[in-house]
């Protein structure tokens, strides 16, 4: 009785920490936050002395539009924590948008991690996540948390492969019997897709364009494989010779030209996971195929180009954005039968 009165005031969290965008799950409510990884902050010459002004969404759009007062900061770099201070203001705030103010307790906190990140990384995610206010910390490896959330049966004697591609990182994974088997984690993801577009506008039209303009311009236009579709796109930005605005007219098949490098590393990233697969394994993964997740698994195409590359069947998840948080929502609410997946440590 007593327990089930306490239960009222528990809130436990699932958080996906992403390079582009963080996103909890409430255990009651679900999603709660789906807002980008940004921070802006006052200019200081000692981080101490910085002030945090906006976080998630209202500070993404300060980004390219700050006077030189303001720094806009993305404190995840490549999947792991790059700025702690930021990062755990950043926390604070998210972990407070989704807590009742009423609230008792601290809630626990379940965060995703890259496979194969450092001690010195894990430690970094955990001690920010408890500055924040979480009572207790569990860690996930992504591609894990990624798998569950994509409905596949990570507990069964059976392989799973799961390839979740963010904004920093691209997490490959062999997974068998609740556990990973094989795993390659490259840094390779749609950042480096929006710089690829932006250093292809530089060299061929002596045009430079802000991120968020080629993030807007991967995700609407950009393709992994030829289609139908001929279509001319308009550019915006700053002519680098003669220093005023212009706009440009671009192709699809240059913004696929652009985008060839990273999506060839992705693919070779595959490929070097294949190859190290068990043959008691790679019968399921003939039958059951690659299951895709993440925000860039969505670039149009992407699974055709994998299916042509591996031969194999590709499947994108239902919800690819949120496979990872809604996986680590579903360990965190049955953390018995989920308890070999978890990377824990006590405080």
């Amino acid at each position: 009785m007593l327990r089930s009165f306490f239960s009222g005031f528990l809130h436990d969290l699932a958080i996906d920490l992403g390079t582009a965008n963080t996103l909890v799950y409430h255990q009651d409510k679900g999603i709660i936050v789906n807002e980008p990884s940004v921070v802006a902050v006052s200019s200081a010459d000692e981080i101490e002395d910085r002030e945090v002004l906006a976080i998630g969404n209202k500070a993404k759009e300060m980004a390219g539009k700050a006077p030189q007062s303001i720094q806009v900061i993305r404190p995840i770099k490549d999947g792991v924590i790059a700025d702690f201070s930021t990062t755990e203001a950043m926390l604070k705030h998210f972990i407070a948008k989704a807590t009742s103010k009423r609230s008792l307790f601290r809630p626990r906190v379940a965060i995703c991690i890259p496979s194969g990140v450092t001690e010195v990384e894990k430690r970094a995610v955990e001690e920010s996540a408890l500055s924040a206010g979480a009572r207790e910390v569990f860690l996930v490896e992504e591609p894990v948390a990624a798998a569950i959330g994509a409905g596949l049966p990570i507990m069964e004697p059976s392989g799973n492969m799961i390839v979740d591609i963010g904004g920093g990182t691209t997490e490959v994974a062999l997974i068998s019997l609740g556990g990973i088997v094989i795993a390659n984690s490259i840094r390779t993801a749609g950042d480096q897709m929006d710089e690829a577009l932006v250093t292809h506008m530089k060299k061929k039209y002596s045009l430079l364009i802000g991120d968020t303009t080629a993030e807007t311009i991967k995700m609407q236009y950009g393709e992994a494989f030829p289609s139908d579709v001929t279509d001319k796109v308009s550019l915006k930005g700053r002519d680098l010779i003669r220093g005023i605005p212009r706009t440009v007219q671009i192709t699809r098949d240059e913004i696929r030209e652009s985008l060839q490098e990273p999506i060839r590393n992705i693919i070779e990233a595959i490929r070097q996971t294949l190859e190290k697969t068990p043959p008691e394994l790679a019968s399921d993964i003939h039958d059951h195929g690659i299951v895709l997740t993440g925000g860039v698994a969505q670039l149009k195409n992407l699974d055709k180009l994998i299916h042509e590359e591996t031969g194999l069947p590709v499947t994108l998840a239902e919800n690819p954005l949120l496979s990872v948080v809604m996986g680590t929502g579903k360990i965190l609410s049955d953390l018995e039968t989920y308890q070999s997946v978890l990377i824990r440590r006590q405080f």
